[in-house]
Order: structure tokens, then sequence, then C-alpha cells
């Protein structure tokens, strides 16, 4: 199953705006200050929800946990933060899964 890349242009219009941004021939139109304060609080909410931190349960070997456990211990950091950290990093692309 192919999945859609979430910032590709999803139509012709769409295709030429982005062509147009990233060669700098667009100019926007002045925003009116309503409308400007919408898009600002359309923003600060999406923001407030793609930061929301959400509780996943995951299955892990016993053996796994315990050597998370023992590696967190060493350096005084609680293992969930060490997992949170991983995966943090992991959706970054600052570490690549290697199987």
């Amino acid at each position: 199953m192919k999945r859609n890349d979430p910032f590709a242009p999803q139509d012709a219009y769409e295709a030429e705006l982005i062509d147009a941004i990233e060669s700098d021939e667009f100019s926007p139109k002045p925003v009116a200050p309503e409308r400007a304060g919408t898009l600002r609080k359309a923003a600060a909410q999406t923001i407030k929800e793609i930061e929301t931190k959400r509780q996943i349960s995951i299955k892990i070997s016993e053996r796994d946990l315990i050597r998370i456990r023992q590696r967190a211990k060493a350096v005084s950091i609680p293992y969930q933060n060490i997992i949170q950290s991983l995966l943090r990093k992991y959706a970054s692309g600052e570490i690549k899964l290697e199987i």
C-alpha cells in the first residue's frame, strides 16, 4: 500500500502556487486584520494539537525492557524518557532504523 506524501501538491493549482512561491514570483495579497486574527488562532491551535502528548501502549520483551531500565539507571534518567527520546529522534530522522 502506497502512502501519499502529505506535502505533495493536491492539484494543478496548488502545484502552480508552490512553483510560484519557490521561484519568488509569488506576492501574497494583504490579509484583513480580522482574517489575520482568525489565521493566527488557527495556527496556534494546530501547533497546540500537534504538540499534545498522547499515551500509547506498546509490547516489548521483558529482556529489552530490563536492558533499557539498566541503561537508564546508569545515567540517572527515567527509562520512559529514554524511550521517548529514541522515538522523537527516529520521528525527526536523526536516527535510522536498520533491520
